[in-house]
Order: C-alpha cells, then sequence, then structure tokens
C-alpha cells in the first residue's frame, strides 16, 4: 500500500541531489501509471521528484502529497465538453495552473513535461530561463490524435496543433518516445538527432497484474467470458467491438458468452447507449473504472480480451496499455492488425483486418472455441511481458536520457 500524507512544505527534507519536475495534463498521479513508474525510477537513481497534475474526480484529490518521497502538485481541473473548443479551455487552464505551481517549486535541473497536450513548454520557460534542461515524454501524437478524434481534417486547428507540436520539439533537450513509431516521427518530423531521442516504452506494473483463481460467477451463467479494459473515447474503438459482438450472435449463432467493458471516459454513455441499440443488454456489463483488485479478478476470469482499436492515423503508430495489460494477465488477444499492435503482441494475439467488424468477430469464435491455444498465447505474452517489453529495459532508456540531457550542461548549479 502506498503511504499518502499530505505536505504542505514541499521542500522541506529534499534529499540533496538533482531535482526533477515532470509536468502532466491528461491524468493524475500516481493514477497515471507510466508517470508514476518514471517517478519512481528517478526517485531511486537519486532524484528529488516532484510533479504537477491535475486533481482526480475519486482518487488523487489532495491538492498536495508526498506518496512514497515523491512530491505531487495538483490543480482543480474541468474535463472539456463541446469538442475542440472546449479543449481550448481546459488546456488554457491546465496551462494556467501548472505555471503557478511551477513558480512555487521553484528551479529545478530538469523539466519533465507529458503531453498531451503540447503546450506544457510553455509552462516550463520559467524554469529553463534558470537552467533548467527540457524532456519532452511524447505520450501522444497530437496531430495525429487530432485527425482521429475530431473527423474535421486539416483544418485551421490541425495546423495549430501541428505548430505547438514543432515548438516543443525545439525546445527539448531530449525526447522520450513511447516505441519506434513515435521514435521515427520525432527524428523525421521534429528534426530530433536519433541520439537524442530514447524509447521508454510503457510496461504494466507486474505485482498489480498477478492472476487470482477465476471465478465462473462473474460469466454469469455463460460458458466464457470477454473482457475490454481501458479509456471509452470516440478513438478507442468501444463501438467496433460491440458491433463485433453483435455479429458473433447474429451472424455465427454464439451466445455462449457474456462480455465486460472496463472503464470510462467521454464516449462512456454512448457506448451504454448503442449497446441497449444492438439488444446487447443482456450479455454486455459496463462497469465504469474499478478498483485493481476487481480488474484482476475480472481479467483472470477472461477467456479472451479485445483491443478493438481502429486503423487510424494516431492508432497504427501507438502502443495501447491494455494490450500489454491483458499479455501481463496471460489472456490471449484477439485485435484489428495494427502495426505496433504486432510489435507489442506478436504471436500472444490474432489480428483481423483493420475495422473489418465480422472479421473480429470470427476470430472471437475461433478462440473461444481452441483453450489450448488461448494458454498458449496467454503464455507467450507474460514471456514477452517479463522479457522484452519489461519496465527494467525502459527503466534504462529513460536514465540514459536524463543523463544525456544533464551531460549537456556540465555540473552547472541551479538558482534558488
Amino acid at each position: 500500500m502506498l503511504g499518502n500524507t499530505s505536505s504542505e512544505d514541499t521542500t522541506a527534507g529534499a534529499r540533496p541531489g538533482r531535482r526533477a519536475l515532470i509536468l502532466v495534463e491528461n491524468l493524475s498521479v500516481p493514477f497515471d501509471r507510466r508517470v508514476w513508474q518514471e517517478c519512481t525510477t528517478l526517485r531511486d537513481a537519486g532524484w528529488d521528484v516532484h510533479v504537477i497534475c491535475p486533481r482526480g474526480e475519486k482518487r488523487d484529490t489532495e491538492a498536495e502529497a508526498e506518496i512514497d518521497e515523491v512530491r505531487i502538485h495538483r490543480y482543480p481541473l474541468r474535463a472539456a465538453t463541446g469538442g475542440p473548443a472546449g479543449y481550448l479551455r481546459e488546456y488554457g487552464s491546465a496551462l494556467w495552473h501548472t505555471a503557478r505551481l511551477a513558480r512555487k517549486v521553484g528551479p529545478v535541473h530538469v523539466v519533465h513535461a507529458c503531453n498531451p497536450p503540447d503546450l506544457l513548454f510553455l509552462a516550463a520557460r520559467w524554469l529553463r530561463r534558470r537552467g533548467a534542461r527540457f524532456v519532452f515524454d511524447q505520450h501522444d501524437l497530437v496531430p495525429e490524435l487530432y485527425l482521429s478524434r475530431f473527423d474535421r481534417g486539416e483544418d485551421l486547428l490541425y495546423r495549430a496543433v501541428c505548430a505547438l507540436e514543432r515548438r516543443t520539439y525545439r525546445a527539448a533537450d531530449v525526447v522520450l518516445a513511447t516505441n519506434e513509431s513515435y521514435r521515427n516521427v520525432a527524428i523525421r518530423r521534429g528534426g530530433i538527432r536519433p541520439e537524442d531521442v530514447f524509447v521508454v516504452r510503457s510496461a504494466p506494473q507486474v505485482d498489480r497484474f498477478q492472476p487470482v483463481p477465476p471465478e465462473p460467477e462473474l460469466k454469469r451463467g455463460k460458458p466464457h467470458l470477454l473482457c475490454y479494459l481501458g479509456v471509452m473515447g470516440p478513438q478507442d474503438g468501444v463501438d467496433y467491438a460491440l458491433r463485433s459482438l453483435a455479429k458473433l450472435r447474429d451472424e455465427f449463432g454464439r451466445d455462449d458468452w457474456h462480455a465486460v467493458f472496463v472503464g470510462a471516459g467521454d464516449a462512456y454513455d454512448a457506448m451504454v447507449e448503442l449497446s441497449r441499440q444492438l439488444g446487447l443488454s443482456d450479455q454486455v456489463q459496463f462497469t465504469g473504472r474499478i478498483p485493481d483488485a476487481d480488474l484482476v479478478r475480472y481479467l483472470s476470469t477472461a477467456d479472451v480480451c479485445l483491443s478493438p482499436d481502429p486503423r487510424n492515423p494516431l492508432n497504427d503508430v501507438s502502443t495501447m496499455n491494455k494490450v500489454l495489460e491483458y499479455m501481463a494477465m496471460g489472456r490471449p488477444i484477439v485485435s484489428f492488425d495494427l502495426r505496433e499492435a504486432r510489435v507489442s503482441a506478436g504471436d500472444a494475439a490474432v489480428y483481423a483486418p483493420a475495422n473489418d467488424e465480422a472479421e473480429f468477430a470470427k476470430l472471437i469464435a475461433l478462440l473461444l472455441d481452441d483453450p489450448e491455444r488461448r494458454a498458449r498465447m496467454g503464455k507467450i505474452g507474460q514471456e514477452r511481458i517479463s522479457g522484452q517489453l519489461s519496465w527494467r529495459n525502459s527503466q534504462e532508456s529513460l536514465l540514459a536520457a536524463y543523463a544525456a540531457a544533464c551531460a549537456q550542461v556540465g555540473g552547472r548549479t541551479i538558482e534558488r
């Protein structure tokens, strides 16, 4: 259990050595698992780590907290509604609060900004003027995210997000990329030197994903359980999964399954309504966000896990956390055929042609009928997570990136 105590004096007791400030807008910390793993890796390497992030709604609600020697400063943030204009309001508020809290933290050796949005370099400018090196942690390709989410084409706002991405790349001393596809974008589109781009893959916390005995009652009287875990936004493909399940029932005559969708997002209500329209309400369960213990129960019981992200400019080159988490739990996966999905899952998944819902349904049926293949695929996934995709490799790359950033300034000290 993580210790969590309020800390109004956020500089008291800081260990001697280098100070890092991590800026996050998309999620609260430590709920953002990737950022939390980065925090603890840096802490263990002797860094004094501060984080600025939004407050959570049900967890991470304190304005100030110190957790496992990481100091967290949180601000109130209302999530965007109403399309691009809503995101402009959200990002403007986040930028103001981030700049305010960054001044409170004071000068640091490294300021580490996690996108989206590609605006945080603006909040980091005051720290950079005082000698901080700037690490850009590119969680998403925002131009591709804009194209995939809003279906507005390369309009004025698209050109604006491209310009902000260029400004962020230009400001960065080093870039952290989540996979080789993102690294190639940083080099090709961002003009970053190859030696200044480090691949720091996201990886599940293995201690969080430990299988437990399956619970047949979670299948609601059916022989099989299907599971989806993740965010439910317009680009995440939950609608593709639901239409595939309708085809599994109607075209393949299979009603021997119960499906559970774990997670939340701004498309959640629309997905519940789509499930009702497709006549799936009796077989599909939406849980919202649930505690880790319940998540592990569902995944331990699942026969097949779903990764229905459709091919679009973002998804094809992005690493999906849910795929890695399914693999850590030893679950076989049905996915659409995306470039980075194959890099992550390999033979731990089967792949339907991109966006082909009938083939997606066919592959679910195929795996439901082949328990031996499911077991082999699950074992392959666990071996990949404990080997080439483990966080140990990402830790080495993260620390190498920080060493490279700091080497650019030698033994300089920061202003106090």
